[in-house]
């Protein structure tokens, strides 16, 4: 049986990694999907996998930070398919520089995108679920939401952002009646383009992994599909009892 199937949802950052993932597992239970990122490279084999599997799709050029961005594709998803019922907040960037060295152009970067976009992207969202009469939306936060790393003090601090603003707009929207879920993801280090530029800046970046897989008891990274699976409960009515709060999908690292 298709977990999505009528459902439209968005899914940002949507060409490659988690959002690539996600946007690929949605579209395979039945979601009609909107991807977007700032660069259209990628997106043509994400749109060609979904098409081939019998999947509706488009991709919409979209930088997070910008409001008026928003509102073009909010309007685009509107004017496609007529409704909006999932969003995925996934887009997302890091800066591996510790707090003495990161600059203040480095950290309004990271936050503008990974905490800035999320609000925006919320907010939006709860104008365009309303009239539909209700949805679902997935913030990507991280494990460096909820605990620290001395090496990435601004996206520790957008994520953690994340998981509160989250927990507030669930509060909201829940008390409001809108029947608008907020939940976040948490995931663990993932095989991702991400984490390997963060490896590729180590001064051992093999010796940097083997310390990262030692951290995840399990014993190996996670996948961008890991998380996507934990997308999908969120995102399907089986989580109609979740909101306010955030999955965790991380190998054990956060247990300890």
């Amino acid at each position: 049986m298709k977990r999505l199937q009528g459902k439209v949802a968005l899914v940002t950052g949507g060409r490659r990694g988690i959002g690539k993932a996600v946007a690929i597992l949605l579209a395979g239970e039945g979601a009609k999907v909107v991807i977007t990122d700032r660069k259209p490279e990628g997106s043509e084999a994400v749109i060609e996998t979904i098409e081939k599997g019998g999947g509706e799709v488009i991709f919409i050029e979209h930088d997070v930070a910008k409001e008026e961005d928003w509102k073009r594709v909010i309007e685009k998803t509107l004017e496609r398919f007529g409704r909006l019922d999932v969003l995925v907040n996934n887009a997302g960037v890091g800066a591996g520089k510790n707090i003495e060295e990161i600059t203040l152009k480095d950290w309004r970067w990271v936050l503008s995108v990974n905490l800035d976009g999320v609000f925006l992207g919320t907010q939006y969202a709860i104008k365009a679920m309303k009239p539909g009469g209700g949805g679902s939306i997935i913030n990507m936060s991280s494990i460096e939401g909820l605990v620290g790393d001395r090496r990435l003090p601004a996206y520790d601090a957008s994520k953690g952002g994340v998981r509160l603003l989250t927990k507030s707009a669930a509060l909201h929207c829940a008390l409001a009646r809108y029947n608008i879920r907020i939940n976040s993801v948490c995931p663990g280090f993932l095989d991702s383009r991400m984490v390997d530029g963060f490896l590729g800046a180590q001064k051992d970046p093999e010796q940097a992994r083997r310390e990262l897989v030692a951290m995840h008891p399990l014993g190996h990274l996670g996948t961008p599909e890991d998380a996507a699976y934990a997308v999908l409960y969120l995102a399907s009515d089986e989580s109609k009892f979740a909101t306010g709060t955030e999955l965790v999908v991380d190998g054990g690292y956060t247990a300890r």
